[in-house]
C-alpha cells in the first residue's frame, strides 16, 4: 500500500517494562481521526483526513492512489482543486492563435462558460455537469452552430487540463454528452440579379467590393485589405496576401486566414470595374500595425477606404452603415422599425458573395481543387462538403455533352426513325 494511515487520537509509547502501549493524544475525540499519508511523484507528501470509524475507507483511498500511480493515471489532489475559471484564464493567456481567433474564443469562454462552470474544481467534473451546462447554453444561444463552437472551446480547455494533470478524463468526450448538432442548412447562393441589386444599393465608393467578392471570391477582410500592388492587370491575376481585421479592438493588417496566400484569376469585367473605381476613388496610403496593436507599422495603398476617404474600413461600421441598408434597399432583408436595429442576417452577410462566386464557377464546370485554392480553403474536402450540392449532376453533364456533340456537327435529330434493314 502507498503511504500509511496515522491515527491522530492515539500514539504509541514505551511503558516502564519496555513494551509499547497505546495512549490517548491531546487530540483524542477532536476532529478527524485518521490521516492517510503518501509521497507523490513530485517527492512531496500528500494527505487526506477521515473521521472516526472510517479507517477502512482511508485504506481504500490509499489503495486507489497506489493503483493510479502504477497505471500512470495519478492526479494530484491539489491540482484537482483548481477551478475552471482559474485554469481557463491561464489557458486563454497562453493561446498562440491569431489575434482575431483569440478574441473570439475569449468572448465565448467568458460569456458562456465561466459564468456556469467557473467555480467548479476541475477534479470534480463529471459528464452530468457538462450536460447541465449544455441545457443552459441551449436556452442562451439559439444557434446550434454557435453552441457547437462554444462547446469545442470548452472541450479544448478541459482536454488541456487532462494533459496538465488536473483531471483524468475530458467530460466533454463522454458518450452520454452529445455535442450541439452541426448546421444542417445548405448554402443557398444569391442570384446574379440579387448580387447586382445589392451592388447598386451600396454607396459608390463601396460598389466595386461586390465585384471583388463575387468575381474573385475574396473574404470581407481581404477586400478591405486589397492593395494596389496586389492587383496585376497585365497578367490577369490578383494576389491575396493581406487583410484588415480587428485585434483587441484595434484595426490591424494581417495575412489571410490560416496564412494561406494565394493567386486568384482576375476576370476582365472585374478588372474594368476596379480601374473605374480607382479613377473615381484614388487609392490611399493607410498605415496599420501588423497582426496586433503593438506590431510593426505597415503601409498599404488600399483600394477601399472609409466613406470619408481616409483610413481602413472597419467591419462593424461597414456592416451597419452600408451593407445592411443596401440589403434593405435590394429587398433582401426587411427594413427595421424606427428605433430598432437590423435583424441578424448571417446568411446574407458579405460572405454571401463568396458563395455566389463558388456557384458561378461550379456551374461553369470548374473543379473543386481549383475552387478550393481560389477560396483559400484549408483543403478541397472542406470545399466539397460545403458546395457539393451546387455541382452539376452527372446526368446533367451527360445531356449537355451529347447535346454539344450534336450542335458541333450541325445535326438535329428528327426523332425515332425506322432502322434500315441490314
Amino acid at each position: 500500500m502507498a503511504g500509511h494511515i496515522q491515527d491522530r487520537w492515539f500514539k504509541t509509547e514505551p511503558d516502564p517494562d519496555g513494551a509499547n502501549r497505546r495512549v490517548k493524544t491531546d487530540r483524542h475525540g477532536i476532529g478527524m481521526r485518521y490521516r492517510a499519508r503518501y509521497v507523490g511523484p513530485d517527492g512531496t507528501e500528500k494527505s487526506k483526513s477521515f473521521p472516526d470509524r472510517q479507517k477502512r475507507l482511508a485504506e481504500k483511498w490509499l489503495t486507489h492512489i497506489e493503483a493510479d500511480m502504477s497505471r500512470g493515471q495519478y492526479i494530484d489532489p491539489n491540482a484537482g482543486k483548481v477551478t475552471f475559471r482559474q485554469y481557463a484564464e491561464k489557458w486563454l493567456s497562453t493561446q498562440s492563435t491569431e489575434a482575431t481567433t483569440r478574441t473570439s474564443v475569449e468572448v465565448q469562454v467568458r460569456k458562456h462558460a465561466i459564468p456556469y462552470l467557473g467555480t467548479r474544481p476541475l477534479g470534480s467534473f463529471q459528464p452530468s455537469h457538462i450536460r447541465d451546462w449544455l441545457s443552459e447554453l441551449e436556452r442562451a444561444v439559439p444557434a446550434s452552430s454557435y453552441r457547437r463552437v462554444i462547446f469545442g472551446s470548452v472541450s479544448g480547455i478541459l482536454r488541456a487540463a487532462v494533459e496538465d494533470g488536473h483531471l483524468r478524463k475530458n467530460p466533454c468526450q463522454a458518450r452520454s454528452v452529445r455535442p450541439p448538432a452541426r448546421a444542417t442548412g445548405r448554402v443557398v447562393p444569391w442570384s446574379a440579379e440579387r448580387t447586382f441589386a445589392v451592388r447598386e444599393a451600396l454607396p459608390r465608393r463601396f460598389r466595386a467590393m461586390v465585384d471583388v467578392g463575387g468575381g474573385c471570391g475574396l473574404r470581407q477582410g481581404e477586400i478591405f485589405g486589397l492593395a494596389v500592388e496586389a492587383v496585376h492587370f497585365d497578367s490577369g491575376w490578383l494576389h491575396v496576401a493581406c487583410q484588415v481585421k480587428v485585434a483587441d479592438g484595434h484595426l490591424v493588417f494581417g495575412p489571410p486566414k490560416r496564412n494561406k496566400e494565394r493567386d486568384v484569376p482576375l476576370p476582365d469585367r472585374v478588372a474594368i470595374a476596379l480601374k473605374q473605381h480607382m479613377e473615381e476613388f484614388p487609392p490611399v496610403n493607410v498605415s496599420l500595425p501588423w497582426l496586433h496593436k503593438d506590431g510593426p507599422e505597415v503601409t498599404k495603398r488600399l483600394l477601399f477606404t472609409r466613406l470619408d476617404g481616409t483610413g481602413a474600413v472597419r467591419r462593424t461600421d461597414f456592416n451597419v452603415r452600408a451593407w445592411k441598408p443596401a440589403l434593405v434597399t435590394a429587398g433582401v432583408i426587411p427594413k427595421p422599425s424606427p428605433g430598432e436595429r437590423h435583424k441578424p442576417t448571417r446568411e446574407h452577410g458579405m460572405h454571401a458573395l463568396r458563395h455566389f462566386y463558388a456557384s458561378v464557377l461550379l456551374d461553369a464546370g470548374e473543379n473543386i481543387k481549383a475552387l478550393s485554392h481560389y477560396l483559400g480553403h484549408a483543403d478541397p474536402g472542406f470545399t466539397l462538403r460545403v458546395y457539393t450540392h451546387l455541382m452539376p449532376s452527372s446526368e446533367g453533364r451527360t445531356r449537355r455533352a451529347v447535346d454539344g456533340m450534336y450542335e458541333g456537327i450541325g445535326r438535329t435529330p428528327d426523332g425515332p426513325q425506322t432502322a434500315p434493314l441490314a
